[in-house]
């Protein structure tokens, strides 16, 4: 059982972990190289919040939306308690 452990930690460190360890090196070279990777995703959260948001007006100017207290069960059940 320890040897097959030890194959999966072999596999993650030496084969998996290898474009990992290439940007750990080239951030001595170029920090912003190095972060690339990061800039990218943040761009597409910050294009999918947008679009979101985008989304979440033109339902709300619609009018398709039932904004009442008991629109929803559970929060039916909350305004019942007050």
């Amino acid at each position: 059982m320890k040897d097959f452990f030890q194959g999966i930690a072999s596999l993650f460190e030496d084969v998996l972990f290898i474009p990992l360890d290439a940007l750990r090196a080239l951030q001595d070279d170029s920090w912003w190289a190095a972060n690339a990777l990061n800039f990218v995703f943040v761009l597409i959260v910050f294009v999918a919040f947008f679009y979101w948001m985008k989304q979440l007006k033109k339902f709300d100017e619609s009018g398709e939306e039932n904004k009442s207290v008991k629109a929803h069960s559970f929060l039916g059940k909350n305004a019942d308690l007050d």
